[in-house]
């Protein structure tokens, strides 16, 4: 299954590549095109890290019986 990251990652260089060519066949220089697409791809990659980021991972609770200050844990 496709996720969002995985769009992401395909959008980059979709963007750059074809952004690029769609603002030079409209008849912008490729000097001003490529910084263009290239504020673009950077607006989607920072989408992906910073708006919807990954989510961190589950951290298991300490046991109920042993203060969290002690870092010690019952042996089993």
């Amino acid at each position: 299954m496709v996720g969002y990251y995985d769009v992401v990652l395909g959008l980059i260089p979709v963007t750059l590549i074809g952004l690029t060519a769609l603002l030079v066949g409209g008849g912008l220089p490729l000097w001003l095109s490529v910084p263009l697409s290239s504020t673009v791809a950077v607006g989607l990659i920072g989408h992906a890290m910073f708006v919807n980021g990954p989510e961190p991972a589950a951290v298991p609770e300490p046991a109920a019986d042993v203060p969290a200050s002690s870092g010690h844990r019952p042996a089993d």
